[in-house]
């Protein structure tokens, strides 16, 4: 059974499972909302999850070097990394 972490913005839960189905598209993976996740090797699901980080990175850098960078930092978790709901 796989491990879910807690969303960090619950409210864009949405958004990011449109995104990961976007991703899997875009390398290939056909239909991957209907696919059973735990029957797929590792290397495939990292693929789609790196592939999101690498975007909303790029997102961010982008923002940033428009001089958005107060947009950034509101989207930006409050607290640290790890600390969430402790």
């Amino acid at each position: 059974m796989g491990r879910t972490n807690p969303a960090i913005v619950p409210q864009a839960r949405n958004a990011l499972n449109q995104m990961k189905y976007e991703v899997a598209g875009e390398i290939g993976l056909a239909n991957y909302q209907a696919l059973d996740k735990g029957d797929l090797p590792s290397r495939v699901n990292g693929k789609v999850g790196g592939n999101m980080v690498r975007k909303m990175v790029a997102f961010a850098e982008q923002a940033m070097a428009q001089g958005n960078v107060n947009q950034v930092r509101a989207a930006a978790p409050p607290e640290p990394f790890g600390t969430q709901g402790q």
